[in-house]
């Protein structure tokens, strides 16, 4: 079950990334153009959150219940903390991914509080562009120490 939910939980980010994008394209022309927050908008700020927390729900079940690296930095904390590789996943990858996720409804709460079409935009834009930099910081990429693959078979 492990290797299974690691493989959706890594193809998944694709598409958390792309769509983070896309919402980021559509902020930013719509700040640009003065265009009102449209239909389109919002299905693409729903479908990245519902995404995220789709993630999220995957993660969370990787590092409590399914992960060997996560339960032996649970196990033994204070050991882990002098570990890079078990520090990175027990604590920095979760740590920066909770900071993007609680940026992302932050965003997107502020956004639907608001009337205005232009500060729809802006905040919008403005959040998940910080989402973005604290995903892409917290993914463990190829070419660091706690590497993964780009794309896992």
């Amino acid at each position: 079950m492990y290797s299974s939910v690691l493989l959706v939980h890594s193809w998944l980010r694709w598409a958390v990334l792309l769509l983070c994008l896309a919402a980021l394209v559509r902020a930013v022309d719509g700040m640009r153009s003065r265009r009102g927050w449209d239909a389109g908008d919002e299905r693409v700020s729903r479908l990245f959150v519902i995404s995220v927390d789709l993630q999220m729900l995957l993660g969370l079940v990787l590092y409590f219940l399914l992960s060997p690296l996560s339960r032996a930095a649970l196990g033994d904390f204070r050991g882990a903390m002098r570990d890079p590789i078990l520090r990175y996943w027990g604590v920095e990858h979760a740590f920066g991914m909770i900071v993007a996720i609680a940026l992302i409804h932050a965003g997107r709460a502020r956004a639907r509080r608001t009337t205005d079409a232009a500060l729809k935009h802006r905040r919008t834009a403005v959040f998940f562009m910080l989402a973005l930099i604290a995903m892409l910081a917290s993914i463990p990429w190829p070419g660091m120490p706690n590497a993964r693959p780009l794309f896992r078979w």
